[in-house]
């Protein structure tokens, strides 16, 4: 019998590529010629002033400062509300290791919660319990531009007396309530990496309601300086964090398209949502109850290896990819990482300033570990951008593997 399944040497069910990312047209082009052309490069150019200016008004806040990149902001961020060395930051493990090294790169000691089974988000339910008297923060990290439930963590902090610093760097345009995602705890933090649904290549950004704290935002990343002082009058240890012009300019534009690719990656992901639940054994990942957008930087479902014969999660993929659908599995859980499996060698001051020694090694948070090692299957947002047929092919391929799951029992991790 022929095979049906591509893996097995069958015919893919798509051979056309996804939409190309990032976006772009002419309007990136015009705009960074005419930063050329200005010679406003650099410090005082009016193209940073002004999407600082759009990018507080995009969010709804008083204060927003463009700065290096997303792991930059987020340690900004955490300098401007004060962490100091030792005390302890509550973060999830299941996102993109910057959340945790920018939290150790001010000397802070990373404190991981457990994420929530439906959402993948960090789960309030697990966040009191991980509270001592050295807890000073909680990130909770909008994954895949999902909003974590910031009712509850809210409650949380101000019962704790703990600030809050939303990494917001998936979530461009998500909202929780009506309000935008990383406008709710004290600060928030985006990144303009090249993946991201509002992109420079590399950036970042900072924003907050608050005067004192903007303050400090605008000190630590500006080499120490302060907004009323002289330009050699340096008040804090820092560097420069400032985002370029030609980098802004494309910003500018790049937030014109938000709103209208928000709405393309909704109306698809709902569609798929819908086709995804009816081949069964794959289940889209719940948008948290309480959020009004999600952003979905990523599309992620579950896969369900019982209801597909016992094929691992592996097999899967690669069954899928063989049909035209890229994807991946996703992270691993970050406190498993070399990096933290060996802290003492990488980061020795740290347990010099620490409360209590840290072994990375003893941490257990299962939920996360299951989505890694079985679970999630990731497709990304690019792929949310085009059309309803697009969401077809990706049904019919995971369909199409369920269907013939037999051919799969041969084939290698």
């Amino acid at each position: 019998m022929m095979a049906k399944l591509a893996v097995c040497g069958g015919t893919p069910v798509r051979t056309r590529e996804f939409p190309k990312w990032p976006v772009r047209d002419i309007r990136e082009e015009e705009a960074l010629m005419d930063v050329v052309r200005s010679g406003e490069w650099g410090i005082g150019s009016r193209a940073v002033a002004e999407f600082d200016k759009k990018f507080a008004e995009f969010l709804g806040v008083k204060y927003a400062i463009s700065c290096t990149n997303g792991t930059d902001a987020i340690s900004i961020g955490l300098q401007a509300l004060g962490i100091r060395a030792g005390e302890e930051v509550l973060l999830p493990p299941y996102t993109f290791m910057a959340t945790s090294t920018a939290t150790l790169a001010v000397n802070a000691v990373p404190i991981f919660v457990d994420i929530d089974p439906d959402t993948y988000n960090i789960d309030p339910d697990k966040i009191e319990e991980a509270i001592t008297d050295r807890t000073r923060a909680i990130i909770p990290v909008h994954i895949a531009g999902n909003p974590a439930d910031m009712d509850r963590i809210m409650r949380i902090a101000k019962k704790h007396n703990l600030r809050v610093l939303e990494d917001s760097a998936q979530a461009h345009g998500a909202r929780w309530a009506g309000k935008m995602a990383g406008t709710i705890g004290d600060v928030g933090t985006w990144s303009f990496q090249s993946s991201k649904n509002v992109t420079s290549g590399e950036g970042g950004a900072t924003a907050t309601h608050d005067e004192k704290i903007f303050d400090r935002l605008f000190s630590f990343q500006n080499c120490g300086r302060v907004r009323t002082g002289k330009w050699y009058e340096h008040h804090n240890m820092s560097g420069n964090h400032r985002l370029s012009a030609f980098q802004a300019a494309v910003l500018i534009v790049q937030l014109d398209r938000v709103e209208e690719y928000c709405v393309r990656r909704e109306k698809n992901a709902a569609y798929l949502d819908s086709r995804l639940r009816e081949i069964g054994g794959v289940e889209p990942t719940v948008m948290t109850p309480g959020a009004t957008r999600h952003a979905y930087h990523l599309y992620i479902f579950r896969f369900n290896s019982q209801e597909f014969g016992g094929v691992s999660r592996s097999v899967f993929l690669k069954a899928l990819q063989a049909e035209g659908v890229p994807c991946s599995e996703g992270y691993v859980p970050l406190y498993k990482l070399p990096l933290f499996q060996h802290l003492d060698e990488s980061w020795p001051a740290l347990n010099k300033v620490s409360a209590r020694y840290m072994d990375y090694s003893k941490v257990s948070c299962p939920v996360c570990e299951r989505v890694c090692r079985e679970e999630a299957v990731w497709l990304t947002q690019n792929m949310l951008i085009g059309e309803q047929s697009d969401m077809d092919d990706i049904a019919e391929a995971v369909a199409k593997i369920k269907a013939n799951i037999g051919e799969l029992r041969g084939v290698a991790e």
